[in-house]
């Protein structure tokens, strides 16, 4: 007894040329996006860095860790 599959595709979509150009320019839109965000978390970390690495911070940092340790 041979068993055969029957799967069904949808015939493909017809669009006019206009909505084909439309999707093809946008096509590396999202690349784009990744990208530029990408950058604006880099930038940010290494603001974010920059103020961390202040002696003001630092110290406050560390008598804030040191406070947290010793009372227990």
């Amino acid at each position: 007894m041979t068993m055969t599959t029957v799967v069904a595709c949808p015939e493909p979509e017809e669009r006019s040329q206009a909505e084909v150009d439309e999707r093809e320019s946008e096509r590396g839109l999202a690349t784009a996006e990744y990208a530029i965000a990408t950058l604006g978390a880099a930038a940010f970390a290494g603001a974010l860095m920059a103020i961390l690495k202040g002696g003001d911070v630092k110290a406050m940092l560390t008598s804030l860790i040191q406070s947290a340790l010793s009372t227990g």
